[in-house]
């Protein structure tokens, strides 16, 4: 397992951080998403051998919201 940050743009409420957290828990390889609403930011813990840093912010794209990895 491996674990990445990423920076969050546009969510303003719990609705924001549940349709975040829910799009990256889906997917496969994702063992655990955190997302924090006030530092913009989520941290997600994933198999490396079955997901990428770009399908993850693929999937918060998908939900509306910009990300990017905090570097």
């Amino acid at each position: 397992m491996t674990s990445t940050e990423l920076r969050v743009e546009g969510m303003s409420c719990g609705h924001c951080v549940q349709a975040v957290t829910g799009a990256l828990q889906q997917l496969p390889g994702v063992s655990q998403a955190q997302v924090d609403l006030e530092a913009g930011r989520a941290r997600i813990e994933y198999d490396e051998s079955q997901i990428g840093v770009e399908e993850l912010i693929g999937a918060v794209e998908e939900q509306g919201y910009a990300a990017q990895p905090v570097s």
